[in-house]
């Protein structure tokens, strides 16, 4: 009995061995993580020149170079023309990732005061619209980005030129109309809307729209908000090429700064706002209409030129591919680079951050704000495996924490 205890206990000793080793040789061969100073000097480096997937982390990437292309102050704009021949109203998108409900009902009013203006001063014979055009084509059309699901889920909405509230509608089920309302008081739920679309059996549900709908849904809500405002419209919500000049159209410009926006994206981590950035640098670089391949060249030139990182390699602008590599040490360098706008990461205590999580992949991206009141950045990075991911962040920490004491006179 003895002797079996005792080769049971050694065969338990035996297995837990080889659990944290083989843990330790698999986070060793396929984990990266660094801390350095705010000069670039390491501190603490593991495996700090292997390519790794960043996931979520590369929207730091995303972001800076969008701040550095179009610049903090940048602010999309949105045209209107109206045809007093025709009749029609024609809008045209360049990529503004937060034309939502609001900034939608603002624009209303600027076209629909337009309108009444023209009237009353006898240029126009009526403030009657005929058809609503939709201009798509800032952005070519069925974009893909790679890593994206193609589910009904928001998290899957896809990119596009012209697109009003991410692609979304947010419903609830009104038990007591027995039909299913617009979730959010400043978004309507028309009835062109009701009819084609079958939310799902959950009684608050935000879904992405089909196709089809997401074309048009900027000109839905523009039709609704118009006809609130006094102006009668007699047609439809068309797709079309925008038939008026700069000079001529009504320009309105977002109420978000580039500024906002990469604060939005980092803070909800959201997949369609750093896609339309990278999407839209692409086309101003390299001209309209954007495309997946002028974007993510954008991306890959901006880290390769500007930041001086060699071999990286960026297939969209979110993180969602797996395709992605960026060392650890290529991604310390881009959040030295990041550095004048580390506030705009989520906060915890005295650490800045950006997390990233895919199946079998674990990162985290920030700072640590010493003792000394000097940022620390540290990146983290595991790959098919999450082996020792708090324990490394504590020791991130100890190591900072005792730097930073040491430093202070």
């Amino acid at each position: 009995m003895k002797n079996k205890t005792q080769l049971f206990l050694r065969l338990t000793i035996l297995g837990l061995f080889l659990i944290i080793f083989t843990s330790m040789h698999v986070c060793a061969q396929s984990s990266g993580i660094i801390l350095s100073d705010d000069q670039g000097r390491t501190i603490y480096a593991k495996n700090p020149d292997k390519p790794l997937i960043p996931a979520s982390t590369l929207k730091i990437l995303t972001s800076l170079a969008a701040i550095r292309t179009l610049g903090p102050n940048f602010h999309f704009q949105t045209w209107a023309y109206y045809d007093k021949t025709t009749l029609n109203l024609y809008l045209k998108g360049f990529g503004d990732p937060l034309f939502i409900s609001e900034e939608i009902t603002k624009f209303a009013h600027q076209i629909s005061s337009h309108i009444f203006k023209q009237v009353s001063e006898g240029r126009f014979s009526s403030a009657v619209i005929r058809n609503i055009i939709v201009d798509q084509t800032y952005f070519t059309p069925r974009i893909t980005i790679p890593g994206a699901g193609s589910s009904a889920n928001p998290y899957d909405a896809t990119n596009g030129a012209l697109c009003a509230n991410f692609n979304t509608i947010f419903l609830k089920w009104n038990s007591q109309n027995k039909q299913y309302i617009s979730a959010e008081k400043q978004t309507p739920f028309p009835d062109i809307l009701a009819q084609q679309i079958t939310p799902g059996s959950k009684k608050a549900d935000r879904m992405l729209l089909s196709y089809e709908l997401r074309q048009d849904y900027p000109g839905i809500l523009m039709h609704y908000f118009l006809k609130e405002s006094g102006i009668k419209i007699t047609g439809t919500v068309q797709e079309g090429v925008f038939a008026g000049s700069a000079k001529e159209c009504i320009v309105y410009t977002s109420s978000f700064s580039l500024a906002d926006i990469v604060k939005k994206l980092l803070e909800f981590s959201n997949n369609f706002i750093a896609n339309q950035l990278m999407l839209t640098m692409g086309a101003r670089i390299s001209s309209p209409p954007a495309t997946l391949e002028k974007g993510t060249a954008a991306l890959n030139t901006f880290a390769e030129e500007t930041l001086g990182l060699r071999g990286v390699s960026i297939i969209e602008g979110s993180g969602l591919s797996r395709r992605n590599q960026v060392t650890p040490a290529q991604m310390r360098d881009i959040l030295i680079a990041f550095m004048p706008w580390y506030e705009f990461l989520k906060k915890d205590g005295n650490e800045f951050y950006k997390t990233g999580t895919l199946s079998d992949v674990r990162s985290r991206a920030g700072f640590f704000l010493g003792k000394d009141d000097r940022l620390y950045p540290f990146v983290i990075m595991l790959n098919q495996t999450s082996t020792g991911y708090d324990a490394i962040r504590a020791l991130l920490k100890e190591k900072v924490s005792a730097v930073s004491h040491n430093l202070i006179p």
